[in-house]
């Protein structure tokens, strides 16, 4: 039976979990943050730097992505949100990906992501 390690785990949910190799994220978002309330490029920048720092911990990194599903406020800011994605990605090494239009947690949030990625 292979182990299930958590990473920053709370009452509610954990930021990392684990098992057989592949990383898993919880939802991230700019909340939190002096960026909560930023536009859709400042919140999307923090967003992956929060994702690189939680892969980075569990021993893996943004090369490692397998998929990346993205949740925006609106598809308004979709184009946005790409440029600084593209900007944080490495073009030979992007994942699958999803990007849909959500209702956020909080109305000051524009974006979420969850990612999975491998690691050793």
């Amino acid at each position: 039976m292979s182990t299930i390690q958590r990473i920053q785990t709370g009452p509610r949910m954990s930021k990392v979990v684990i098992h057989a190799g592949v990383v898993y994220l919880s939802g991230q978002t700019a909340s939190g943050g002096e960026f909560a309330s930023g536009n859709i490029t400042e919140q999307t920048q923090a967003v992956l730097a929060k994702i690189e720092n939680l892969l980075a911990e569990a021993g893996s990194d943004k090369t490692r992505i397998l998929s990346t599903t993205i949740y925006l406020k609106t598809m308004e800011d979709f184009a946005a949100m790409n440029v600084a994605w593209e900007s944080w990605i490495n073009p030979e090494h992007t994942p699958a990906r999803a990007t849909v239009q959500a209702l956020m947690a909080s109305p000051d949030l524009r974006v979420e992501m969850s990612v999975v990625a491998a690691c050793d």
